[in-house]
């Protein structure tokens, strides 16, 4: 008899009815709206720190696209940007800094929150994190519209953003929506997964 590969999940018990468990289904099935911050403890605290070590890529990132713009005013070019670049130049760096709060927010959260409110504080960090990688894409593409307009001709610049722009929509919303809608398809008549 053989084992099942290290890729497959271990079964958990589905969701609580009367503080039993009525049917086993696979980690991950169970929407964290439904999770329940005693009996699926482990289930949020895997989520939950599995959505931190998301953060720890995303925030170094965003911190140096920060640390860039809060310099640029010290450079000497600076003064002759007109009004339309000081416009984008004030919009990335609020992105910036608005993606580095949402990133930040869930650890405050963690620190400061009640620390038995796991699966609100799940909630919580999804939000944040999606919050801070829409301010992220608004700081990137207006940083990318700021120097285009210094470096290259307009159509360089709108043909740049045009690939830049779609390729974040792309990968940070297209994919992961497939794959959500792939996942929430029904597998067969039996309801078994394919291995």
């Amino acid at each position: 008899m053989s084992t099942l590969p290290a890729q497959h999940h271990r079964p958990t018990p589905g969701p609580a009815v009367g503080g039993h468990r009525k049917e086993w289904i696979t980690d991950g099935d169970i929407p964290t709206r439904m999770l329940d911050n005693r009996v699926d403890r482990a289930e949020l605290r895997d989520r939950y720190y599995g959505l931190m070590q998301e953060l720890r890529v995303l925030l170094p990132g965003a911190q140096v696209l920060v640390a860039f713009l809060l310099i640029a005013p010290f450079a000497e070019r600076f003064g002759t940007l007109d009004t339309a670049g000081r416009a984008l130049y004030g919009t990335s760096l609020v992105g910036g800094l608005l993606a580095v709060v949402a990133f930040i927010a869930p650890a405050a959260h963690h620190r400061i929150g009640s620390r038995h409110a796991r699966s609100e504080r799940l909630r919580h960090g999804i939000v944040c994190a999606r919050g801070g990688l829409a301010c992220l894409c608004l700081a990137l593409l207006s940083a990318l519209l700021l120097v285009g307009r210094l470096v290259f001709g307009p159509a360089a610049t709108l043909a740049s953003l045009l690939v830049v722009g779609s390729s974040m929509a792309m990968l940070w919303l297209v994919v992961p929506l497939r794959s959500r809608r792939a996942q929430a398809q029904p597998t067969g008549t039996d309801g078994a997964t394919p291995p």
